[in-house]
């Protein structure tokens, strides 16, 4: 079988090089060729000895997930559905903005985390992604959108960002997802800023100790309730790492971490978050955590059971939050009308959880 070159960062692909009798400066070509020229074909390498191309060819592929579907939505806004085998798809969603284009990578087939108010962790849990199949969205958004996006002055390539808020919990992928953080950061290959790249996770807090030590970048944490009780209903894995615990590792990531804040995402639910009274908890919740807050519109999926927040009342909630002094921004929803916002993403999995059945068991008793 031969090896998806996709699946090594440097040291990865330094290793690789090594078995094939190649010196270590054949790993920086290749991960300029790879991800930086977007080449899948190595015969297309034309500083690369023929010898070397020969024996890639024989040894090794560079293949990203396969696209099964291409949308894009009135905004501009872009969304794939990528195969990943035995059925299953993926969502990668390109947002294009004035200054910026920012890509939502998925990390798993599905999510196990089943979040009350996400699509995603409605369909269930399959498996965690490989690097390539992480790392080969970007890959792929880059070539497809070279093709029919011309860079804007000042900008390299089409996707400056990167969000992990696509499919999963990021942090329950952890080697997969930093090694292809690894690369999104490598000079040789991406070459993004810490800065642009941001993991958001539900508050695993042993990884988010680990992704501190191990590779800092930008954080999001999705709160979505001022207290344990709601929240335990919303986010069940607040029930193992509790409010407290995940503000705390919050405190210990700043210390490494490339901003100098955490971001804290709150869907807004009507009737159930949204309140006034909620949001002067929230305030005294976070009062020691430099932070900002990124309030988001419910977007509904089939028999969510939650109504999107009023205009209104979202206006209400933030107010409170900024009269407080936290710098707060009401999310634009993105891409609604293919399916392409912030909790829609559903992609194709076969659950291997088992998580529906299991639940309609506990609540019958």
């Amino acid at each position: 079988m031969s090896i998806n070159l996709l699946d090594f960062d440097a040291k990865g692909l330094t290793g690789f090089c090594a078995e094939i009798g190649e010196k270590p400066f054949r790993a920086r070509q290749l991960l300029r060729w790879i991800h930086q020229a977007g080449e899948a074909d190595f015969d297309a390498m034309s500083d690369l000895a023929k010898g070397l191309r020969e024996k890639l060819s024989a040894a090794a592929v560079i293949e990203p997930p396969k696209v099964i579907s291409d949308h894009t939505a009135s905004d501009g806004t872009r969304k794939w559905l990528l195969s990943v085998g035995a059925g299953n798809g993926i969502e990668t969603v390109y947002i294009p903005e004035t200054s910026r284009g920012t890509l939502c990578v998925s990390s798993q087939v599905g999510c196990a985390l089943a979040c009350a108010f996400c699509s995603t962790g409605r369909q269930g849990f399959n498996r965690n992604l490989t690097v390539a199949e992480i790392i080969g969205q970007l890959w792929w958004a880059n070539k497809a959108l070279a093709e029919t996006f011309k860079s804007e002055a000042g900008r390299e390539r089409p996707v400056t960002n990167i969000v992990m808020m696509g499919m999963g919990e990021p942090l329950t992928n952890f080697e997969n997802v930093v090694t292809a953080l690894d690369l999104m950061l490598d000079d040789n290959a991406y070459g993004l800023s810490r800065r642009r790249v941001t993991v958001s996770t539900s508050g695993i807090v042993p990884a988010m100790d680990r992704l501190r030590e191990r590779c800092p970048v930008a954080l999001a944490v999705s709160l979505h309730a001022p207290n344990d009780t709601l929240r335990d209903q919303l986010v069940p894995i607040n029930r193992k790492y509790p409010i407290r615990e995940l503000l705390a590792a919050c405190e210990r990531y700043l210390q490494s971490a490339p901003r100098d804040f955490i971001t804290f995402e709150y869907v807004m639910l009507d009737g159930v978050n949204d309140s006034v009274a909620q949001a002067r908890e929230l305030v005294q919740l976070v009062r020691d955590i430099p932070c900002k807050f990124n309030l988001i519109p419910f977007n509904p999926f089939p028999d969510s059971g939650f109504r999107r927040s009023s205009a209104n009342a979202v206006s209400r909630f933030r107010d409170v939050l900024m009269e407080a002094g936290l710098v707060t921004t009401v999310r634009k929803t993105r891409g609604d009308d293919i399916a392409a916002a912030c909790g829609q993403l559903a992609g194709k999995v076969l659950d291997k959880t088992r998580r529906i059945h299991r639940s309609i068991a506990e609540a019958a008793g």
